[in-house]
């Protein structure tokens, strides 16, 4: 295991755990720390890449010199690339040709999985024809079999992109849900968004190639309904603050906390943006995290939008319709 700081990996082995992140939490006895990237990837057939999404083009610059031909990288961080569009698989692939490159996403909150408590993921690589005819040879299979144990369930894909999206949206709706929570609405708004929000992941899925079934699975229904119900997630708890009308600088008691699906609301926007894809609630989101917009009233707005149909098939839009009769529900009386 890798760590930036010397005195971070230093403690690491010291004590068995790592007391910032994981207090309380024994590692097993044959993991170790070290802040010499040579040094943790020295023969290694696969690599974890846990940096945040911002520093990922960065990291993979720097263990390049270090890997072995054809060492697997298995991304665990997630988000859109901020400038470029480009979803993080394709980051890592123009920073380290000739690797194969995947992801792991699902609902795993650190500390419930680190106690072994039982948890599902999604080991997501591209498959090619050799793969399906020796599925043992596919990374994601050698992965997922690697991983396996205790608690820990992986599901295999290989639908990376349909993965991706929904790492990086669940941020942004998981943020949505917690504004609202905090302005003081209940469990019929966050499930509406909840809803919703996988609905926007579909449609940004296939946009890119993805498949929309991708999205109702553990990496994206899944992780999704953990983000957005739980005040561990990062993403929902900032939402809440600011629900709350706490100033972004004063959230989280001023530390400078790093909130995922801050940046990737506004890499996912610029991409829906580019390719025509509409994002209604990450687009409230962003709105109010970088355009100043007033939250209550964004919000509002959001709620007031055109009526439409929620199945594809239906392909209705009352936006253009022309005035509609309601129907009168008061009695007429003589």
């Amino acid at each position: 295991m890798w760590a930036r700081r010397a005195e971070l990996a230093d403690a690491i082995n010291s004590s068995g755990e790592n007391a910032a992140y994981l207090p309380g939490v024994p590692l097993p006895g044959n993991i170790s720390a070290t802040s010499d990237i040579a040094e943790a990837l020295a023969g290694v057939e696969a690599v974890l890449m846990v940096t945040p999404s911002t520093s990922l083009r960065e990291m993979s610059r720097a263990i390049r010199p270090h890997l072995q031909p054809n060492a697997a990288i298995a991304l665990c961080c997630k988000g859109i690339e901020r400038g470029t569009g480009l979803l993080l698989s394709e980051v890592v692939a123009q920073e380290l040709p000739g690797h194969p490159v995947g992801a792991i996403s699902g609902p795993t909150f650190a500390r419930e999985t680190a106690l072994d408590h039982p948890t599902a993921a999604t080991v997501a690589f591209p498959f090619n024809y050799g793969h399906r005819l020796e599925p043992g040879s596919a990374p994601a299979v050698r992965l997922a079999v690697s991983m396996s144990g205790g608690g820990f369930r992986p599901y295999v894909s290989d639908d990376l992109v349909g993965v991706e999206v929904g790492g990086a949206v669940k941020n942004v709706i998981a943020i949505a849900c917690g504004m609202m929570s905090g302005a003081g609405f209940a469990e019929n708004t966050r499930a509406a968004l909840i809803a919703r929000g996988i609905d926007e992941m579909k449609v940004l899925a296939e946009a890119l190639g993805g498949r929309r079934e991708t999205v109702t699975g553990l990496a994206g229904a899944g992780d999704l309904t953990l983000t957005c119900s739980s005040t561990t997630s990062r993403n929902m708890s900032l939402g809440l603050q600011l629900g709350k009308g706490i100033a972004r600088r004063d959230c989280f008691d001023g530390q400078p906390i790093v909130v995922e699906g801050e940046a990737n609301a506004r890499s996912v926007i610029d991409l829906a943006r580019r390719i025509g894809v509409v994002m209604p609630i990450s687009q409230t989101v962003h709105a109010v995290l970088h355009e100043g917009a007033d939250l209550a009233q964004t919000f509002s707005a959001l709620w007031s939008r055109p009526i439409e149909a929620e199945p594809r098939a239906l392909e209705l839009s009352f936006a253009d319709a022309g005035p509609i009769a309601p129907f009168n529900f008061k009695a007429q009386t003589s």
